[in-house]
């Protein structure tokens, strides 16, 4: 079976999640990372020696990164789903999955929501969180553009970068910052709100997550 490392509050497992359910595979979960610790037991670091969350396992396979974790899902066990069949709607998914790690992720997940639930907000830099939001708005405006010509973001049905960027929608859309008018990413997220394994995994609470005074 399938196995899971990580705590189901992290954003990065919730996307290996939600393939998962998607994909509709059978997987254990192991809680590790945030108030499980576990990072630092030498199995773990034998799993992953960055000592982050997630890592899946595959019998005697092993695999860190949620983005690789997701198109591995899709391309061993996907059995069609969740991977484009054209080989440049593959290319065109594979460049909005980097877009997102290297453009959107620091500034939305370290630079934006994590000084706004995990900072007090005595402490927190308030310009620096408001500059950070505002390059994830114009980037998602962007995003809004391509979002124009399909339900999806390469087509009508969702592949594994709806999963991967899509997992942040729901923080994006319930965080209090300021956000630019963007029908087609609002649209979009409306459709994944949808899908069962979204509800489950992606649509959480993460006001819990908050420490006091954030």
């Amino acid at each position: 079976m399938l196995k899971v490392w990580g705590r189901d509050t992290s954003v990065n497992v919730q996307k290996v999640l939600w393939a998962l359910d998607e994909l509709g595979l059978a997987y254990e979960r192991v809680d590790v990372g945030g108030a499980f610790g576990g990072l630092d037991a030498p199995e773990y670091i034998a799993l992953n020696p960055n000592r982050k969350i997630p890592v899946l396992e595959d019998g005697d396979f092993s695999i860190w990164e949620s983005g690789a974790i997701v198109r591995y899902l899709a391309e061993a066990h996907g059995a069609g789903k969740l991977l484009p069949a054209d080989v440049k709607a593959r290319a065109l998914a594979t460049q909005w999955s980097i877009w997102c790690e290297s453009t959107v992720y620091v500034d939305f997940i370290a630079k934006t929501f994590i000084p706004l639930v995990r900072i007090t907000a005595a402490e927190r830099d308030t310009t620096s969180v408001a500059a950070a939001a505002d390059r994830v708005g114009t980037s998602f405006q962007i995003l809004d553009s391509a979002l124009g010509e399909h339900d999806y973001l390469v087509g009508d049905t969702l592949t594994f970068v709806d999963i991967e960027i899509g997992t942040l929608m729901h923080r994006y859309f319930t965080l209090p910052i300021n956000r630019p008018e963007v029908p087609n990413l609002e649209a979009w997220y409306e459709r994944l709100k949808t899908r069962p394994a979204y509800q489950k995994h992606v649509m959480q609470d993460w006001t819990k997550m908050k420490i006091p005074g954030a």
